[in-house]
This record gives C-alpha cells, sequence and structure tokens, in this order.
C-alpha cells in the first residue's frame, strides 16, 4: 500500500507495553509516570487481528516495542502468535536487553529473527545514571545470549546528546566493534518541539522514505511519531484505522503534544 507522497508502507511498530523496568532520564521524567490502565491495553488476540490485517494490506515487517516489551506477561506467546501469521517476512523487537538473558532461546525457538538492544554507555557508573538504577552487565548477559540464541544480526541503539563523537559513544561504538555488533546512533529527540534527526547508521529521520505506522498499547494506529494523528482500531476496526493512517500520514513529522516515547514505542 502506498500513502500520497507515493511511499510504500510495508513496516508496523507494535507497542505491547507502556511499562518498563528501567527509568532512562530522555524518556521518562525522574518523578515516574502515570501508567495506562490495564484494561485499556491491547489484548494479544487484538495485536494479532491487528498485524493480520497489515499483512492483508502490505505490512510484511514488524517489530515489538514497549516501554520494555519482555515486562509484559507470555510475551513469547505473543511471538509465537506472530511468526505465525502468514506474510509477516520479518519480525523483531526492540529491548533494553536486561531481562534477554532470560528470553532469547524461547523468542528464537518461536520464530523471532533478530533484536535491536538499547545500549547508551559502557561504563557502569554512567550507564546506572543515565538508566536510572540499570545494571549494564545484565546488558551483557542479553547480548550474550541473543547471540547464542540466533537472533541476529544484533544491533545496538545508542541514544546521544549532541553527537557521536561523545565519550559514551565513542565506547559504545568500541565495543561494538570488539563483538561484532551493529550500532546505531539515536540523537534525543523531543516529540514536543519536534527535535528529531536521521539515526547515524540506520533509516530512522528519512520522513522522505518513512515506510511505517506504529500501533499503541492502547490499540491507536499512528501515522507519525511526530504527529498527535491516531486512529483507534477498536472504534474503527483494524483495517480501517490502517487504511486511515496511511492516507492521512503526513509528508514529515513536526511535533507531537500527546505522545509519549514510552507509550508509543520510539
Amino acid at each position: 500500500m502506498y500513502d500520497r507522497f507515493n511511499r510504500q508502507i510495508s513496516y508496523l511498530r507494535v507497542s505491547v507495553t507502556d511499562r518498563c523496568n528501567l527509568r532512562c532520564i530522555y524518556c521518562m521524567p525522574a518523578e515516574g509516570v502515570k501508567s495506562i490502565p490495564h484494561e485499556e491495553i491491547m489484548r494479544y488476540e487484538e495485536i494479532v487481528e491487528v498485524v493480520k490485517a497489515g499483512v492483508a494490506l502490505g505490512i510484511h515487517k514488524v517489530r515489538i516495542t514497549g516501554g520494555e516489551p519482555l515486562v509484559r506477561k507470555g510475551i513469547v506467546d505473543l511471538v509465537r502468535m506472530l511468526a505465525a501469521i502468514e506474510g509477516v517476512e520479518e519480525l523483531a523487537m526492540t529491548t533494553n536487553g536486561t531481562l534477554l538473558e532470560r528470553y532469547a532461546g524461547a523468542l528464537a525457538d518461536v520464530g523471532l529473527k533478530r533484536v535491536n538492544i538499547s545500549l547508551d554507555a559502557i561504563d557502569p557508573e554512567r550507564y546506572r545514571a543515565i538508566t536510572r538504577g540499570g545494571n549494564v552487565r545484565d546488558v551483557y548477559k542479553g547480548i550474550k545470549a541473543a547471540h547464542e540464541a540466533g537472533l541476529e544480526p544484533i544491533k545496538i541503539n545508542c541514544v546521544v546528546i549532541n553527537s557521536s563523537g561523545e565519550k559514551d559513544a565513542r565506547e559504545v561504538r568500541a565495543f561494538c566493534l570488539e563483538n561484532a555488533l551493529e550500532v546505531r546512533f539515536i540523537h534525543q529527540m523531543n516529540l514536543s518541539n519536534g527535535t528529531f534527526s536521521i539515526v547515524e547508521g540506520g533509516n530512522g529521520g528519512h520522513c522522505n522514505s518513512c515506510n511505517r505506522l506504529r500501533l499503541t498499547s492502547d490499540g491507536k494506529i499512528k501515522p507519525c511519531l511526530f504527529n498527535d494523528l491516531a486512529f483507534d482500531v477498536r472504534t474503527l476496526g483494524a483495517r480501517r484505522a490502517l487504511e486511515m493512517a496511511v492516507e492521512m500520514k503526513p509528508e514529515r513529522g513536526v511535533r507531537s503534544v500527546t505522545g509519549t516515547f514510552y507509550g508509543i514505542g520510539g
């Protein structure tokens, strides 16, 4: 399917939860956030219905996001259900990696193909400060488990404040080179004032070739991260919500005053 600007839309990012076991300084305020009520979160069967409708319209790449997707109970079951949908050619997940040691093998067994892992610093104290309490060694264990499970290529997402020349970013790059990992540098974004840029080493931020839609954890299809447009699958039905999101997808991002990274999935 194509939007008004002749971009082929083939990629759906699926946020399964707004909850996370970390509190990264660029994603959540220090005082915490109010979680979406449990009854408003999409059931797995609803997510499967949306993905099936998307595949029928031309979606073939699906990425599971959060919050942190591995904190959601039964996540392996969802991966199994999505992997079984004929037409899903690439099924991936973005995770902070801290729980991946526990789940990597099971996820690979049911059909997950690869993972992107967030890693913003190598120094344990810097990582703890950025994540407000995280242990970087848990991420290392997750990376090792993903490698052993065959969830490759493993891509590392590193958020930078100003540039990939920063000390933390240089150390992450060196770690990735030493461990045969692909690294992508994502400049810190701000939804409300429209601050975003092209991802170094990836394809995010290229508005003129954007091929993605997003399903939020409470059932809205968003055509653009930096826009407040959203189409409710529970009200409109999955197919119509997807069609409207494609029809209304803006030429480029501007800003979003209602969205949050932990609720949309970045």
